[in-house]
């Protein structure tokens, strides 16, 4: 399936602010392009590319006094099909695990391991593997509730837990902590993920946040607020929690004015797929 994609993205300043953007497609994602992918600004500003030490793209830039406006569309050739599903996947003892994939077992700032292990253990203890990490999938699917309205940047796991609602990305760091706290390693991504696989439409587009757990010698995608296989994401970012992953960071004082998503299926179908 060919997919149309991009954003629109406005903020507002007193005076020049340095940002650091997270708003490119992941680089394993490059050879599915059928368009070109830039971000584009207005004003135009001076900006550059590069791959920060978890392989995704920043674009350091300055919002000049007033403001500006990023946005970026795109067409990306997607197989459409759900997240892949390995019921046999075993967890790999931790004395085995790669020495780079050990970092994704640590706690980081919005995935508090030492405060959820007893937690974990308790809940889960006797689980491994694919089944394992599936019940944490459902355990939280079932724990959060899904409102918008509380949404806040400094929400942990923790708080996630205790209050019992959220959005995707509260939904992802308590999944990706519970299954760091039972040895099995887990990072969090964020991206585009649509409704086109959805017998109706969810409301106003945003980015997404889901996770991958590492069984059997590799990466598994799995989603705890949807708690189903889905179709089409498009990954933008991988990281230990939404530290390493933000969308943008400002040093400085800017205000969000504008925020639009769209994630849609191309259905002009100006753009072959490759064969």
């Amino acid at each position: 399936m060919l997919i149309r994609a991009g954003y629109d993205i406005g903020f507002a300043t007193d005076h020049p602010v340095p940002m650091l953007a997270n708003l490119s497609v992941h680089p394993s994602r490059n050879r599915d392009l059928r368009t070109a992918q830039r971000i584009m600004t207005t004003p135009d500003v001076p900006m550059y590319d590069y791959l920060d030490s978890f392989g995704n793209v920043c674009t350091p830039l300055t919002i000049p006094t007033g403001g500006i406006t990023t946005s970026c569309g795109f067409v990306i050739e997607d197989p459409f099909a759900p997240d892949e599903v390995e019921p046999d996947a075993q967890q790999v003892p931790v004395e085995e695990i790669p020495d780079k994939i050990l970092l994704y077992l640590l706690g980081s700032r919005y995935c508090e391991t030492d405060r959820l292990s007893e937690i974990a253990w308790a809940t889960f203890g006797g689980l491994s593997g694919w089944t394992l990490v599936q019940a944490i999938v459902s355990f939280v699917h079932e724990r959060i509730s899904f409102d918008y309205t509380t949404a806040r940047p400094d929400k942990t796991a923790f708080d996630a837990y205790n209050e019992r609602v959220g959005v995707c990305r509260d939904y992802a760091h308590l999944a990706v902590a519970l299954c760091r706290a039972m040895n099995v390693p887990a990072r969090y991504c964020t991206g585009y993920m649509g409704d086109m696989d959805l017998p109706e439409l969810v409301g106003e587009m945003d980015f997404s946040a889901w996770f991958e757990a590492y069984l059997d010698g590799r990466w598994f995608v799995f989603d705890a607020r949807h708690n189903y296989p889905r179709r089409g994401r498009i990954l933008m970012a991988r990281g230990r929690d939404a530290t390493d992953v933000a969308l943008t960071n400002t040093f400085g004082s800017a205000a969000l004015v504008r925020f639009q998503v769209y994630t849609d299926e191309d259905r002009l179908g100006m753009i072959a797929p490759r064969s």
